[in-house]
């Protein structure tokens, strides 16, 4: 009969998880479980800005390096990029155009800028060869900057030639354009045809699609040629030198006819709210019932500015931050942010009275555009065109406190019953994991991932 002695085997036992428990000490902590740990004890004491991230966005090397091929001595014609809505729609249509352009080996006529329907003023816009026209471009982005900065890219163009100059370009539908083939196989034969074609790319194109020498030519557009007219850049560095640092740039969305677009319904809101969102309306009517809520569980709502500054606490944002308010005229319910962040600036309180009334809707938003992409920090509660741009410059700077609020998370948590600090707690870190990876930091097209 055997006798194994107990003794020994627990001291082999207790040796072993000794080891085990040394080699686990001893590994280095996975970021993610960092992230995890900070965002259980972090919450009330550092802000978000505070996290370490895990992954950034930077400017492709590719695109950094330069021309990747000479342009070729001849050329398909011109094109003029026509450009409509605001401004960052504006300049989103011209980056694309750039490179739309480019990829059809066209000569890039000045754009032109059609602001009537938008901003109550005169526009049109031009496409492949890009030109300057009327009030537009040149009003607001310095034209021979831009020519210099495209020299090697695309050939661009202030005037046409004699027997083209007297003429309209040909107006071609990209509505249904949106890769490669679609604009070698449609577009180009009526750009062979007509010498001169204008057009307004259409929307969610496929740019990951292009050769590179077209996608370094949007890039370059999109990011080191547009600067801003000297007058207004003078103005607009005015704004930002007056806005008290360090400070949070804040782009709020929650005007009457964004609200009525959404087709969503809130309550609590003054009369005056209700009576103008009404007014927006029109035939838009919100949604009732089951489908109001999963719409606002989609993040389809948009944050009123009490929301708004719920998460900004729920962030360890402190109330007493400078923050700069990036809104358009019309802005609505904002005691509902300012009765808890006090320390809030506007471009209409640090411009003189005839300075702002003298701007038109696409100068005012080049004001926010500038002192949004030199701020400490930038929040918005949207992710419209202003706010992919604004995000994509900040990476091209090296500025990464960023963000975007999640309508998405708020609704969830709401309908989940969360209050106080469980939501507090939900929303940041929904918020962290989104700031910890990058995302939504920057177009991919010409920003890569670089992991820290």
């Amino acid at each position: 009969m055997m006798v194994l002695s107990v003794k020994p085997l627990f001291i082999i036992l207790v040796v072993s998880l000794s080891l085990v428990l040394g080699i686990v000490l001893l590994l280095p902590p996975s970021p993610f479980s960092q992230t995890v740990l900070s965002s259980n004890s972090t919450v009330g004491k550092l802000d978000i800005w505070s996290v370490r991230r895990v992954v950034e966005w930077r400017p492709c090397k590719w695109w950094l390096q330069g021309r990747l091929s000479a342009l070729p001595l001849e050329n398909n014609g011109y094109i003029r990029v026509d450009c409509y809505g605001g401004l960052n729609q504006m300049r989103r249509d011209l980056c694309d155009g750039v490179g739309i352009a480019r990829l059809l080996n066209a000569t890039l006529v000045l754009p032109k800028f059609e602001v009537a329907a938008y901003w109550n003023e005169s526009r049109q816009y031009p496409f492949i060869t890009i030109w300057f026209h009327l009030s537009g471009f040149a009003d607001v982005f310095d034209v021979e900057y831009f020519i210099q900065q495209m020299n090697g890219f695309i050939k661009v163009v202030k005037e046409l030639p004699p027997e083209i100059a007297s003429k309209e370009p040909f107006r071609v539908d990209c509505s249904k354009r949106k890769v490669q083939f679609d604009y070698i196989e449609s577009v180009l034969p009526s750009l062979l045809e007509h010498h001169y074609i204008s057009i307004t790319p259409a929307m969610s194109q496929r740019r990951d699609r292009y050769p590179l020498y077209a996608k370094a030519s949007l890039c370059q557009a999109c990011y080191s040629a547009l600067r801003l007219t000297r007058s207004l850049e003078n103005k607009a560095s005015e704004l930002l030198k007056a806005i008290p640092k360090p400070f949070l740039s804040l782009h709020l969305r929650f005007e009457p006819d964004m609200v009525a677009y959404s087709q969503c319904e809130y309550s609590g809101l003054s009369p005056s709210s209700v009576k103008a969102i009404e007014a927006a309306r029109g035939d838009r009517k919100p949604w009732t019932g089951e489908l109001a809520h999963v719409w606002r569980k989609r993040g389809k709502c948009p944050l009123t500015p009490n929301e708004t500054a719920f998460i900004l606490q729920s962030l360890s944002i402190p109330t007493d931050t400078n923050i700069y308010l990036a809104a358009g005229d019309g802005l609505m319910e904002i005691e509902g942010l300012t009765s808890v962040y006090t320390n809030v600036v506007t471009k209409s309180s640090l411009l003189s009275d005839e300075d702002f009334t003298s701007m038109h809707g696409n100068t005012k938003a080049a004001l926010d555009y500038y002192v949004s992409i030199n701020s400490d920090s930038y929040v918005a509660t949207y992710f419209g065109n202003m706010d992919k741009m604004v995000a994509a410059m900040r990476a091209f700077k090296g500025l990464y406190k960023t963000l975007f609020l999640s309508r998405r998370a708020f609704a969830e948590f709401t309908s989940q019953g969360f209050s106080g600090k469980d939501m507090m707690q939900g929303l940041w870190k929904a918020h962290l994991d989104d700031y910890v990876m990058g995302r939504g930091s920057a177009l991919p097209d010409c920003f890569c991932e670089f992991k820290l």
